[in-house]
């Protein structure tokens, strides 16, 4: 039998909640945890606080840190264009290249410990990894030519490189489809590990910030500059 992943107790501050449900509630949490050696896997049933008055840390540093990650989640798109590329820049690709790779090292790890359970996500760690080089590219083009042409007001150039991104928003979405069919949509095991429902938890947030990433630019962003796209032809 599978289940959505428990309600994290968000109301709660970080110190009086375990490490487990920030692991799967916070995407990024883990390598944070990984870092200061706090164990979120078999310890996870601790709190942030006892876990890390056992290992002699300050505290504040760590709730610092997960205070930032958990404030990634909602920030409001500003209207003005150079505004609203900065806000893509911070919120979506900083993000993406920031949780990817922890992503990858969960999903390694967790095709490697549940090799034997027929529902683990075997090929899982090898889609996030083409996810994120296609990401990266994309991303790239956008930072290195077709932001700073918005910037400076557009030009009659401008309609190819829009084409070019809007064309691969679409290969991104088959990608993320794939990432919910191995992910059972968002669906885990009742046994699922710590690490199993980190990596769950944050495959969600990523299909959801790529997907939220792409509706901005396609549906606020792009069509600014609609007059120097192409016209569709049928």
């Amino acid at each position: 039998m599978t289940g959505l992943a428990a309600a994290p107790s968000a109301h709660l501050p970080f110190p009086a909640r375990t490490l487990g449900d920030i692991a799967v509630s916070i995407p990024g949490a883990t390598a944070l945890f990984r870092r200061h050696k706090l164990d979120f896997c078999c310890g996870g049933t601790a709190t942030l606080a006892d876990a890390v008055r056992d290992k002699d840390l300050p505290i504040a540093p760590i709730v610092a840190a997960l205070e930032e990650m958990s404030m990634d989640a909602q920030p409001v798109a500003p209207q003005e264009t150079p505004k609203l590329i900065d806000h893509i820049l911070d919120r979506y690709h900083a993000t993406h290249r920031r949780e990817l790779p922890e992503l990858i090292k969960l999903a390694r790890k967790v095709e490697a410990v549940h090799a034997a359970h027929p529902l683990a996500p075997v090929g899982l760690a090898d889609a996030l990894v083409d996810l994120s080089a296609e990401l990266e590219t994309h991303m790239a083009k956008e930072e290195l030519i077709l932001f700073p042409m918005m910037r400076a007001g557009g030009s009659p150039m401008i309609a190819h490189p829009i084409a070019r991104m809007r064309h691969e928003h679409e290969e991104h979405g088959m990608r993320l489809r794939v990432l919910l069919a191995m992910t059972d949509e968002g669906r885990m095991p009742d046994d699922a590990c710590r690490s199993w429902q980190a990596l769950t938890s944050g495959v969600r947030k990523l299909v959801a910030d790529v997907m939220d990433h792409v509706a901005l630019e396609n549906d606020l962003l792009f069509p600014r500059f609609a007059a120097k796209e192409p016209e569709q032809r049928t």
